[in-house]
C-alpha cells in the first residue's frame, strides 16, 4: 500500500456564481485517520470531498496532499482514490475486471492486473466470486467490490462519498464495522462523507461538522458529542437541550441568561475570546425527575410526551420558558416512578452538566 498522507485544506472556498458553498475552510487532517464530514444537506461538505478529490475546482485557497498542492493536478494524479455512493460498477464486466479496471487504463499487463485485483478480492473476502457480475451480488458485496477498484490504485487517501447510504439498517452497521477494521489494517486516511451522527461516532477518529459552508467545530467524536462547541453542533448531534437567552449574569466563573418566557438557567465555563454567552447545553441523559438543589440548573414543567424506546424512555417537558426540553431516563428508572403527558415535574441536572456554548 503507498505511503498514506497528512490533508490539509488551507482557506479553502468553493464558489458557484453568486453562491458560495464552502466559506473559507482550514483543517489539518492527520496521516492515517479516520475523517467524517457530517452535516446536514446542502452544508458543503460533498463539495469540501469533491475538492479534495480534484473533482470539483477549488476557487480561493489550497488543497495539500502530504507536502503538496494538488489544485492543479487531475485526480488520478493526486494520490486519492474515490468511491462514490452510487459504487458505479460495470454491469458488464467481472469483479476482477472491474477492480483491475483503473491498472488497465494505466497499461498494466492483463496478467499482473488480474493477479493484484484478486488480491484486492481477496482481502475483501470476495474471492469465491472472482467471476459475478455486480447484479449478482448483494448490496454489501457490491460496496466491497468498489472499495477494492478505489484501493487497488494504491492511494494516499481514501475519500468516502456517503457510502452507506443505500444499505439497509442491518447491513449498516455490519458495513460500519468492516470499514473501520479495514481503515485500522491498512493504516490509511480515510476521509468519509455522511449524513447520519450514529455513522461519524462509530467510524471517525476526527469528526468536522459543517453547516451553511463553514466547519462548526473539528474533533474527536466524543469531545463533539460531551462538549459541543456552538449551538448547532449540540441541536445536530441530538445529545443536548439547548437553552438560549440573553446574558443577566457573569461572575465567579458561573454564566447566567434569560430566556424570553422569563426563566433563568447558569452554567460553569466561560464564552470562547470576545463572544457573548448566549446559549448553554444539558445533556439529554443527564437530566433527572428531581427538584433542583440550587437555582439556575433545573426548573418546573409539564410532561407534553413519553416515548418507550425500550432500554430508555424520552420524555418531553415544556416549562419556564422552555417548548421542548428532553429527558432521556434509562427504563428502570423511568418505570420505578412512571409519569404520563400532563403531569407536573420538577426537572434539574448536577452543575458540572451545564456547558457555556459559543458561536462561529
Amino acid at each position: 500500500m503507498a505511503k498514506t498522507a497528512e490533508i490539509e485544506l488551507a482557506s479553502v472556498s468553493k464558489i458557484y456564481g453568486t453562491t458560495t458553498a464552502v466559506h473559507a475552510i482550514s483543517l489539518k487532517i492527520p496521516a492515517g485517520s479516520y475523517c467524517c464530514f457530517l452535516g446536514p444537506s446542502g452544508c458543503g461538505k460533498t463539495s469540501t470531498l469533491r475538492m479534495i478529490a480534484g473533482h470539483e475546482s477549488v476557487s480561493e485557497g489550497d488543497v495539500v496532499l502530504g507536502n503538496k498542492v494538488v489544485n492543479d493536478l487531475a485526480p488520478a494524479k493526486r494520490g486519492t482514490a474515490m468511491m462514490f455512493q452510487s459504487y458505479a460498477l460495470f454491469p458488464h464486466l467481472d469483479l476482477v475486471d472491474n477492480v483491475a479496471f483503473s491498472l488497465k487504463m494505466k497499461g498494466v499487463g492483463k496478467e499482473e492486473r488480474r493477479r493484484e485485483a484478486i488480491e484486492m478480492l481477496k482481502l475483501m473476502q470476495l474471492e469465491p466470486y472472482v467471476n459475478r457480475r455486480p447484479a449478482q451480488l448483494s448490496g454489501g458485496q457490491q460496496q466491497r467490490v468498489a472499495l477494492a477498484r478505489a484501493l487497488i490504485t494504491k492511494p494516499q487517501a481514501l475519500l468516502l462519498d456517503e457510502p452507506l447510504s443505500a444499505l439497509d439498517p442491518f447491513l449498516k452497521i455490519q458495513m460500519r464495522a468492516e470499514l473501520k477494521k479495514l481503515q485500522a489494517s491498512l493504516g490509511m486516511t480515510f476521509v468519509h462523507v455522511t449524513h447520519s451522527q450514529e455513522e461519524a461516532m462509530a467510524l471517525a477518529d476526527l469528526v468536522v461538522i459543517m453547516n451553511d459552508g463553514r466547519i462548526e467545530q473539528a474533533a474527536p467524536p466524543r469531545e463533539i458529542f460531551e462538549r459541543p462547541a456552538t449551538p448547532f453542533v449540540a441541536g445536530f448531534m441530538g445529545s443536548h437541550n439547548v437553552i438560549s437567552g440573553r446574558p443577566v449574569a457573569n461572575a465567579e466563573g458561573k454564566a447566567t441568561i434569560e430566556v424570553p418566557g422569563g426563566g433563568q438557567f447558569s452554567a460553569f465555563g466561560r464564552a470562547p475570546e470576545g463572544q457573548e454567552i448566549g446559549s448553554i447545553a444539558v445533556r439529554t441523559d443527564r437530566v433527572l425527575l428531581e427538584e433542583a438543589t440550587e437555582p439556575g440548573f433545573g426548573f418546573a414543567g409539564v410532561i407534553s410526551n413519553v416515548e418507550d424506546l425500550g432500554a430508555t424512555v424520552k420524555l418531553s417537558i415544556q416549562g419556564a420558558g422552555l417548548e421542548d426540553f428532553t429527558a432521556i431516563l434509562g427504563d428502570t428508572a423511568y418505570f420505578a416512578k412512571p409519569v404520563k403527558p400532563g403531569d407536573a415535574v420538577h426537572v434539574s441536572w448536577a452543575p458540572a452538566e451545564a456547558i457555556v456554548l459559543g458561536h462561529i
